[in-house]
């Protein structure tokens, strides 16, 4: 059994800080744990407005607080986010996040992600980025 408390996670070097000051994401659960996903809380900050293209991983995202919205830069749709909203970027989705409001969220990746990735330039988590330890 795996017990975690999110204090003491955003106490460690589980807590990752965007380089660009859009979010933070403290990893619950990491590759090194061995479940096939990651789980993360993770916090946009108020006014972020940035693009991502996961082309390595999956992402499923559960807002628990805060407003914002998500696009789709496939389709051109906006989609608004607030508490209780599930997003689901099951084909790779190029898109754009936008935070009116601090959003508090929780993330699922599959493949688990190792814990340190940032997004690099092209808004995707590289998959050899190095693993952060319990």
């Amino acid at each position: 059994m795996i017990v975690r408390n999110l204090n003491e996670a955003e106490q460690s070097n589980r807590r990752i800080v965007d380089p660009n000051n859009n979010w933070e994401s403290t990893r619950m659960l990491l590759k090194d744990d061995n479940m096939g996903f990651s789980f993360h809380i993770t916090t946009i900050y108020a006014g972020a407005d940035f693009r991502m293209h996961y082309q390595n991983h999956l992402e499923s995202v559960y807002c628990i607080s805060g407003e914002g919205e998500v696009e789709s830069l496939e389709d051109g749709k906006v989609h608004p986010i607030k508490a209780g909203t599930l997003y689901i970027l099951d084909q790779h989705d190029r898109h754009i996040l936008r935070a009116f409001k601090e959003m508090k969220m929780a993330c699922v990746f599959n493949p688990p992600l190792n814990g340190t990735e940032v997004h690099n330039a092209d808004g995707a988590y590289e998959l050899d980025a190095d693993a952060v330890s319990a």
